[in-house]
């Protein structure tokens, strides 16, 4: 029997024929060429949201100066902006919001891959991604009319009784209870938060080979001390990348946060006060702009939370890049 085609052999072996190298080289450069594009306008796109950002903010840093980032007045009455509690409000509830979600988040994916029975993994995996469904809005309603109300008439309280008479902390505990505010806003980021960093942290614990887990188990390791001993180390890097974009998505976080903080420009050191962050002064006060420095103050704020984004994340990578090579060393 013989081939439809002419194949001829090289050192390499198998030769195809010319007319199937240079198709099949024309795919190559074409689909380089389409990829390439892709990755030029992916950086085009955040190049031109910085320069359009920048041009917008250009006046008020012409106004203020450093001052904008040292100032916490925001009078629109008197033309005078400072970001200094929408900066304060932003890193304070992702944080926490991050403080709250990862424990939680790790005990799930520990459920999942190590406890759960397998009929019983779909049903709870499925519940995770309708959470991560729910639009953020959904949120903001649920808590302005369910948890803050609760905050406000026992969560709050308790706070206040058992711990704001307490040396060191007893200031982040200390106010009346208004039910919304910060610790209120860094909760339903949480819960916001949760449903991604569960899934992600399945999906990496159940990358790790069971070969190295039934090793562990083989020489009487518990169910923890593989998580802890295998697991965990063997995903550092990857782990620490799905935190850093945790909380990337709670920075930029708006409706649901705008909902539940108070959305007042003040800087206090009690959780329990109403505040603001950078997403919701823009989402508050854009329509209501009604001069030009007001409005390139909001577009400075987002500027303002593009850099902040950007170093953490930048600093999330640097860590990763860390935790990989001392894993290769």
């Amino acid at each position: 029997m013989s081939l439809s085609v002419d194949h001829r052999f090289g050192e390499g072996g198998l030769v195809p024929p010319l007319s199937f190298r240079k198709t099949g080289l024309s795919v190559d450069a074409y689909v380089k060429n389409a990829s390439l594009f892709c990755a030029v306008l992916i950086v085009g796109l955040v190049a031109a949201m910085l320069v359009v950002l920048a041009y917008a903010a250009a006046p008020t840093f012409q106004t203020f100066g450093f001052s904008f980032f040292t100032t916490n007045v925001w009078n629109p009455v008197t033309d005078h902006y400072g970001a200094v509690s929408a900066i304060y409000g932003t890193v304070v509830t992702s944080f926490l919001a991050l403080l709250m979600a990862l424990p939680v988040g790790f005990g799930i994916a520990f459920f999942l891959v190590e406890l759960a029975p397998p009929s019983f993994v779909r049903p709870l995996r499925i519940a995770i991604e309708l959470l991560a469904g729910i639009p953020s809005i959904v949120f903001g309603f649920w808590g302005l009319f369910v948890l803050a109300p609760l905050f406000q008439s026992s969560i709050q309280p308790f706070l206040i009784d058992h711990l704001g008479g307490m040396p060191l902390v007893g200031g982040l505990f200390a106010g009346p209870a208004f039910g919304v505010g910060l610790l209120t806003a860094s909760c339903i980021l949480a819960i916001m938060v949760l449903p991604f960093l569960a899934a992600f942290l399945t999906d990496v614990f159940n990358t790790v080979s069971p070969l190295l887990k039934e090793s562990a188990y083989a020489i009487g390791a518990t169910r923890w001390e593989v998580m802890r001993s295998i697991v965990v180390p063997s995903t550092g890097a990857s782990v620490m990348g799905g935190i850093m974009l945790a909380l990337g998505r709670a920075l930029g976080e708006t409706m649901a946060v705008t909902f539940v903080i108070g959305n007042a420009h003040r800087l206090s050191a009690s959780l329990l006060a109403p505040g603001t962050t950078i997403s919701a002064s823009i989402a508050n006060e854009f329509n209501e702009a009604t001069n030009a420095l007001h409005t390139s103050s909001l577009l400075a704020l987002g500027l303002t939370l593009f850099a902040i984004t950007f170093v953490i994340l930048a600093c999330g990578k640097g860590l990763v890049l860390m935790l990989e090579r001392g894993k290769g060393a």
